[in-house]
């Protein structure tokens, strides 16, 4: 260890998550180094819908989400779909999801979520304003329409929750909601506006420039997978990687879908999961939202960026090595069209791309933070889900508090890595 209590810290992937806490850890007077098999920025973080929304508490198990299982998974392209080849696989972490959609724990769960997200606007601000990068980070608002009052009957929950932890909504009628947004289709009916929520333009762009604000200030980037720890007496001395052995007094696992292997060494049997997403991008659009712009009933966000009109969302179980699907990004087109009906009927190919990623997601909705059951060196910050981006910031402060051994900001209990009974032998 350092002087001065400064450490040299191993942070294991460079996404949001990764880079937001090499940050922090890096302000706090460590020697910080970031372990990457890819492009840092890359995974997750790249293809997300880049928003902020610190009103993102509603688990993705909900009471009734049972009874639209059935429906979703036998249709290929809905906003949920199986591989069916996966289920073996995927039973137990459904079963635990929906052993998770109770209201008693639905109510928990967007408690503990809202301390962690609802910074998220500030601390990005921060963040980008070091690097330089303040241009891409917009505080519009997000809104959420629907075709019909018993669409937004429907998720009555969901709002309910939003505003017993403190979020403040604004109605909008159907005249009220053409004046706020005009590009969108008139068969959208009412509109619910979170001011409190922001979004990024670009989400690869500041990732990239956190990244190289994090190298000019002394941080490293090193190319390597990493594949374990090496410990003495309970205490790390190095994490394992394909390019070596990496000296470390304290390592990070920020490696989202990738993070269990890492975990089950260290005691830690994790029920993570890879949510795979898609998104669709359109060159110089005919049409685009001013505020980001979510549609209730086809669970997908229309976001403006830099580079165009993003379409994003779905969820595909399927692990993390079956091929993409792209039918299901291009639904998000046609779904994109009946939304804001100025965008054309057809599309040049060089105007479209299409992507896919893993979301590391846990059943009940929240990520792993804290030390593994081996070693207080070891922290974990990973299964963020749907909100990695919005997270961020937070999970960075809160693990740079650990590593020094300072109290967390917030309550850290309710994501504890036991909390799924799922302990393993060391």
């Amino acid at each position: 260890m350092a002087q001065n209590g400064a450490r040299r810290v191993g942070v294991i992937g460079a996404g949001m998550v990764g880079v937001c806490a090499a940050s922090w850890l890096q302000r706090d007077g460590h020697s910080v180094f970031l372990v990457e098999p890819g492009n840092p920025g890359e995974g997750a973080s790249f293809g997300n819908a880049g928003c902020f929304n610190g009103s993102s508490v509603t688990p993705g198990a909900m009471p009734g989400v049972i009874r639209n299982l059935p429906h979703w998974l036998k249709d290929p392209l809905g906003p949920l779909s199986l591989r069916w080849s996966y289920l073996p696989s995927i039973l137990p972490y459904l079963y635990r999801f929906m052993r998770a959609a109770t209201p008693e724990k639905v109510r928990a769960q967007a408690k503990a979520l809202r301390p962690l997200i609802a910074p998220t606007v500030p601390l990005v601000r921060e963040l980008a304003r070091d690097a330089g990068a303040d241009a891409l980070v917009h505080q519009r608002g997000h809104l959420y329409v629907y075709r019909s009052e018993a669409a937004l009957a429907k998720d009555g929950l969901a709002w309910a929750l939003r505003r017993e932890n403190g979020v403040e909504v604004d109605e909008f009628d159907v005249d009220e909601l053409r004046q706020l947004e005009p590009a969108l289709s008139r068969d959208y009916v009412r509109g619910l506006l979170v001011r409190e929520n922001g979004h990024t333009s670009n989400p690869f762009g500041l990732v990239s420039a956190l990244l190289e604000h994090f190298r000019r200030q002394g941080g490293e980037v090193v190319r390597a997978r990493a594949l374990g720890f090496r410990l003495e007496g309970g205490r790390l001395t190095a994490i394992r990687s394909d390019a070596g052995d990496l000296a470390a007094d304290a390592a990070i696992v920020c490696a989202g879908a990738h993070s269990k292997p890492l975990a089950a060494p260290l005691g830690n049997r994790v029920p993570l999961e890879t949510e795979r997403g898609y998104h669709l991008m359109i060159r110089d659009p005919e049409s685009m939202p001013r505020i980001p712009t979510a549609d209730a009933d086809g669970k997908f966000v229309a976001t403006p960026m830099e580079l165009g009109l993003r379409f994003a969302g779905t969820v595909e179980l399927a692990g993390l090595d079956a091929p993409p699907d792209f039918r299901r990004a291009r639904i998000l087109l046609e779904q994109g069209r009946r939304m804001l009906p100025g965008l054309a009927t057809r599309h040049a190919e060089e105007r479209i791309s299409v992507w896919m990623g893993h979301r590391p997601s846990l059943p009940d909705s929240l990520p792993v933070l804290g030390p593994s059951r081996t070693t207080p060196d070891v922290i974990y910050a990973f299964g963020h889900g749907h909100i990695g981006m919005t997270a961020a910031p937070m999970t960075g402060k809160i693990v740079a508090d650990l590593v020094a051994g300072r109290r967390a900001p917030i309550d850290i209990a309710p994501f504890a890595p036991g909390r799924f009974g799922g302990i393993l032998p060391l």
